[in-house]
Parts: structure tokens; C-alpha cells; sequence
């Protein structure tokens, strides 16, 4: 049985920001949300997080994890503070307790997966992941015999200088047995240059303590200003990159392309420099995306082009033509087979199977059937100034250019549109509408302007 503690009390101050350090953004998701699910599948008893600094925000940015708790530690006086927060809330409590910093959102659950096995099967009062770093500024250092028994630990600030040259660091996750650290929590002492309660002085109190070095010491980069954030974001994005390339996705420059987590991708996709995925996107087998192209929260079907375009929480059917320089959002949706090109938005818009919206057009809050064809410059006129209203558009209906459809509004099927009409009225199937002022000729018109113009007095 274990219990999870993640420290999320402090306020970063390096990070230079209102918002507290575990909410920024990494990746689509924050720090303290990726440490909560690197620890998921260990199927932990509990999951408590320690917060202090901004305490509700902390707490609202994560009111959809279930049965998550939260312990406030209202004077931030170090890590052994932290967690003697917890003697209350885990009285009589006999498992272990892992214990996280919320700034630590690269370490992997197999990493976490192999201190728990060494702790449990060694027995041990604590258990420590730790590794080695060319270079260690900053880090505690962690000294060990031959066997990996932990046997002092010390704070950077603290360390002398041959202690200093030590390279194997504290990364900030234990192990405890329990019922060793509550009984040692109480007796904490600040004989710091910080004058606060330090976690690793109880690790070496608690009994016997061993190390687990982790091999990718990036796993264990801790995030404390702008720079180290952008540091994590590459190695994450490795990793993503890497991943989809080895399942079969190609990435035309990588290094200018950026994926989040969330996005999942089939074999034979392929994804053109400068094009970024986020959010809950899906792109299906055979699909080209880019270049120079974002999609989030989306989902795009087999076989789709998208290029030069913007597509947000809007879904893509198969074999489709996206752009260049398109913009779905607001929940469109695009059938089989549709193109939507130049300069086309779409907000809140459902067309049909087989229908081309080709270029320099609006359509927002519109129904469309199949084969529809919009023309050039249409746009639905759906704002009243109060209300937004739809448009309904029937199978085989073509607008033509410079197009006004007044909404609420509802096209047959069959319908033609004359080029430059302003539709205001329900059009019936099987009909062409012309709703434009007759034009008027006026023969030598030009002329006697001209000529008027020039007997006009010169002004002085």
C-alpha cells in the first residue's frame, strides 16, 4: 500500500510570475498535473497535494482529478514542514508514503515503478531516487557506500567544498516506511543557513536508506525558472517526436514541428515543417498536415490535407482539403470529400459530403447538405445584433460570388443563387433567387460630367 505526497506549497519566486510554479505549462499540461499522472498507474491509496502559495487557485486548476486531496501548509518553512502537515491526516496509517515535488514533470512511472520494487524488497525505512550530473550546482548531495546505503545527505547551500565535488544528487523523490518518518517528523530541527526544516534530515534517521540512481538524469531536471521550463519543453518534446517516428509517422524537420502529449497519430501520417499539434487532436492514416499549420482539439480522418490553416475543436472527415490559409473553429464540421480553401472560415458550420467552400468566404452557424458549392465571397449574414442565427443550405444548392445570406435562413435543395444577391428570404427547391438592385445604364453619362466640370470658374 502506498500514499502519495506532492509538494506544491511554494511560490517560485524565479519563475518571475503571479502564477504559482506547479501551474505553468508544459506541454499542454501543467507541472504538478504531470507529476499527478506519472504516478497513476502505481495505483496509490491516495494522492495528496501539499499547497500553500495561492492555495484555491492551485486547488480550482485541479478540481477534475477525482479523489484528490489537499493539505495546506500555510507557512512555507521547507520540505520536512511540508510533510508534517500530513501526521494528522495519516494517523495510524502503516504503508509507505512516495513523496514528489510538483516541479518535477519529466520523471517517468517506470522510474517510480523501480523505487517502490527496491524499497519493498529491500525492506527499506527509506529509499531515494538519486543520479549523477556533470555538473550538480544546486543539487543535494547524496553520499553512499558501496551498496547503495544511503549515509549522509546535504543540501548544496550547506556543503563544503570537497563535498561540493560529489556529482550524485538528490532528485527530490523518496520512500518512506511510514511509521519510521512519523515518528522522527516531530523532532526536526532548522540548524540550516535557510532556518528550515529539511525532508533529508530525517531520511538518514528513519533507518536504513538506500539510493536508486535514475539513468536518464533528465528525468529528475527540476523546473524552477523560464529558462529550465524551455529546457524541459525540448526534452519533452523529444520524446513525443521520437515516439511518433518510430510508429510510423513521418515528421518532415522536426525540429519545427512541435506535438503535444495529448495528440494521437496514426502510421502514414505525415506532418510538414512548422506545423503544431495540441490539445485532444487525432489525425488517421494518410493524412498531410502542413507546412506552416495548427491544429488543436481537433479531429482530422484518413486521407485529409491541411495546409497553411488554423483548425480548432472542428473535425475533419476523410479525404478532405483544408487551405491554404483556412480557419475552422468553433465546432465545424467537415464531410467527405469537401474542399475548403483560400481564405474560407468556418464557425460553428456542418457541410455536407462532396461540397467546396473554394475560396474567400464566411460561413457561420450553417447547415449545409452534400454537394453544396459556395462562391467566391459568400458570407452569411448571421448576427442580428442580439442573437446569432442559422443558415440552411439544401443538397445541390450554389451560391455565386459576392453572396449575402441574411440568417435565420433556409436554401432548398437545388438552389441557385445569382452572383452579387442579398438573400433575406427562405428560397423553395428547385429555384434560382436574384435579390439585387436592376442595374441602370446611363449612355454619355461621363461626358457631361466631364464637360460640366469644366466650365466651372477656377478658383483663385
Amino acid at each position: 500500500m502506498v500514499v502519495v505526497a506532492i509538494l506544491a506549497a511554494g511560490r517560485g519566486t524565479r519563475m518571475k510570475s503571479n502564477l504559482p510554479k506547479v501551474l505553468h505549462s508544459l506541454g499542454g499540461r501543467s507541472l504538478v498535473e504531470r507529476v499527478i499522472e506519472s504516478v497513476e498507474p502505481l495505483s496509490p491509496s491516495r494522492r495528496i497535494v501539499i499547497v500553500g502559495y495561492q492555495a484555491e487557485e492551485v486547488k480550482a486548476a485541479m478540481h477534475s482529478i477525482p479523489t484528490l486531496e489537499f493539505v495546506e501548509q500555510t507557512v512555507q518553512l521547507g520540505t520536512g514542514h511540508a510533510i508534517q502537515q500530513l501526521l494528522p491526516y495519516l494517523e495510524g496509517y502503516t504503508g509507505d508514503l512516495l513523496v514528489l515535488n510538483g516541479d518535477l514533470p519529466l520523471v517517468r512511472t517506470e522510474t517510480l515503478h523501480q523505487l517502490l520494487q527496491t524499497h519493498q524488497e529491500n525492506q527499506n525505512a527509506a529509499t531515494i531516487l538519486t543520479s549523477h550530473l556533470s555538473d550538480p550546482t544546486g543539487y543535494g548531495r547524496v553520499f553512499c557506500n558501496d551498496e547503495s546505503v544511503v549515509q549522509q545527505i546535504v543540501e548544496h547551500k550547506d556543503c563544503t567544498p570537497a563535498q561540493r565535488q560529489n556529482s550524485r544528487i538528490n532528485a527530490g523523490v523518496y520512500c518512506f516506511r511510514w511509521q519510521n518518518l512519523a515518528e522522527i517528523l516531530p523532532h526536526l530541527q532548522a540548524n540550516n543557513a535557510q532556518k528550515e526544516y529539511y525532508l533529508t534530515d530525517a531520511v538518514t534517521q528513519v533507518g536504513k536508506v538506500m539510493a536508486v540512481d535514475v539513468k536518464d538524469y533528465q528525468e529528475i531536471l527540476g523546473i524552477n525558472d523560464r529558462l529550465q521550463l524551455a529546457t524541459a519543453y525540448d526534452i519533452l518534446q523529444r520524446r513525443v517526436k521520437e515516439k511518433w517516428m518510430l510508429a510510423g509517422v513521418t515528421l518532415i524537420d522536426p525540429t519545427s514541428i512541435t506535438i503535444d502529449e495529448t495528440v494521437e497519430l496514426q502510421p502514414d501520417v505525415i506532418i510538414e515543417p512548422q506545423t503544431h499539434l495540441r490539445g485532444k487532436t487525432t489525425i488517421q492514416t494518410g493524412s498531410r498536415i502542413g507546412p506552416g499549420t495548427l491544429i488543436e482539439n481537433s479531429q482530422i480522418s484518413e486521407n485529409v490535407t491541411v495546409k497553411y490553416s488554423v483548425v480548432t475543436d472542428s473535425i475533419v472527415q476523410a479525404g478532405s482539403r483544408i487551405g491554404p490559409y483556412s480557419h475552422l473553429r468553433g465546432h465545424a464540421q467537415v464531410g467527405t470529400g469537401c474542399r475548403v480553401g483560400n481564405f474560407v472560415e468556418l464557425k460553428n458550420t456542418q457541410l455536407g459530403d462532396r461540397t467546396n467552400v473554394a475560396h474567400l468566404s464566411y460561413l457561420g452557424d450553417t447547415i449545409t447538405g452534400n454537394k453544396v458549392n459556395i462562391g467566391a465571397g459568400t458570407i452569411t449574414a448571421n448576427y442580428d445584433g442580439v442573437n446569432k442565427n442559422r443558415t440552411i443550405i439544401g443538397d445541390r444548392t450554389g451560391t455565386g460570388s459576392n453572396t449575402t445570406l441574411v440568417a435565420p435562413l433556409t436554401l432548398g435543395n437545388d438552389v441557385y443563387v445569382a452572383a452579387g444577391s442579398t438573400v433575406t428570404e427562405d428560397v423553395s427547391d428547385d429555384s434560382l433567387v436574384i435579390a439585387r438592385e436592376h442595374q441602370v445604364i446611363k449612355p454619355g453619362w461621363v461626358s457631361k460630367k466631364r464637360s460640366a466640370q469644366s466650365q466651372q470658374p477656377k478658383s483663385s
